[in-house]
């Protein structure tokens, strides 16, 4: 059960961000469920204006909506034609950062440090939050800005992670990432491409199974 936790006083915008995140990737609030910006102040022991901060700033990441007069809902989990939708966003984008990272030479000590993920089935925020931060290093390495943006602009991809979270992507997508790092290392851009896809392409088909009827 995701307890709330008093947020730490010198990194309070930040705390609060991260509380409210793993709020609503561990369905303490529910897709579609309003927030309620006091009672959550209350709870976190603050202010409401570092929960707006957040919130405004989840609104950017696509996990809240944000309705006149209505206030901040959590946003409603993807539908399938959204989820193909991203995996075709995220085979354009991701296989050229793996191909640039490999073509140009990286500090491939910190991407491998990055591509290990919790395999004891934690909390589903945790797990992303992790799995994000090896995507999104990958794509800054890769030297293109608007690249890395447009990779980083696809966390939206974590309102799937609250469906019925696969539990064979424990283990299997860390191998998947170091198979990456071992091309890029190797500085072989063909096989750090083809690693990518082949990763991309595998968590879909683990996901599928879980989307089945879903709406389309």
């Amino acid at each position: 059960m995701t307890t709330i936790r008093p947020a730490r006083r010198l990194t309070l915008t930040e705390d609060v961000y991260v509380s409210v995140q793993g709020l609503i990737m561990d369905h303490a609030v529910a897709p579609g469920e309003r927030i309620n910006i006091d009672a959550l102040a209350r709870q976190m022991e603050v202010s409401p204006t570092p929960v707006r901060e957040a919130l405004a700033r989840l609104e950017a990441d696509g996990l809240v909506r944000k309705r006149p007069l209505a206030g901040y809902t959590a946003a409603p989990l993807l539908t399938l034609a959204e989820f193909e939708e991203l995996v075709e966003m995220r085979l354009i984008l991701e296989p050229a950062a793996a191909r640039r990272v490999a073509t140009a030479g990286a500090d491939v000590d910190r991407l491998r440090a990055e591509a290990d993920l919790p395999d004891q089935q934690p909390r589903i925020a945790a797990f992303t939050a992790q799995d994000a931060r090896f995507h999104h290093l990958l794509a800054e390495l890769s030297g293109n800005r608007m690249l890395h943006e447009a990779v980083v602009r696809l966390r939206s991809h974590l309102h799937l992670f609250r469906l019925n979270f696969p539990a064979t992507h424990y283990g299997i997508s860390a191998q998947e990432h170091h198979r990456v790092v071992d091309a890029i290392a190797a500085g072989d851009p063909d096989r750090a491409e083809a690693a990518m896809r082949a990763h991309i392409s595998a968590a879909r088909e683990r996901h599928l199974v879980h989307l089945e009827g879903q709406p389309s």
